[in-house]
């Protein structure tokens, strides 16, 4: 079934309406560092989101913050997980168990048990 073009365009304008004209300049500035801290160190998610909210981190409010963890985009999860467990391993000589316990614990790197999961998983 074809939509007609009019028809099709009353749905989608004011959707694309309530889209902002342009992203505030501070939560431009939170996601650079998010996905800087993304794409350099490997950081979770929940990671960034803490470091970016933390008075000794950015200092952003958490809602920038939250905001800038949930936009980044094209960053595999997964492979920061591996990639933060290789270095325990190589750099900490830390045994899979322990390696887990750091990538999932609120106070280590905070990674889902599903990505903690995939990086042991993966691990040479």
């Amino acid at each position: 079934m074809v939509v007609p073009v009019n028809r099709h365009l009353t749905r989608v304008l004011p959707l694309l309406r309530s889209l902002p004209k342009k992203i505030p300049a501070e939560y431009q500035a939170a996601l650079n560092k998010a996905d800087s801290y993304a794409r350099t160190m490997s950081m979770s998610k929940r990671g960034i989101y803490d470091q970016l909210k933390s008075a000794s981190g950015e200092n952003f409010s958490p809602k920038v913050a939250y905001w800038a963890a949930t936009h980044l985009s094209g960053i595999n999860w997964n492979q920061n997980a591996l990639e933060k467990a290789k270095s325990y391993r190589d750099d900490m000589s830390m045994s899979k168990n322990a390696i887990y316990d750091q990538l999932t614990s609120s106070y280590g790197e905070s990674f889902t048990a599903s990505q903690a999961q995939y990086a042991i998983n993966h691990l040479d």
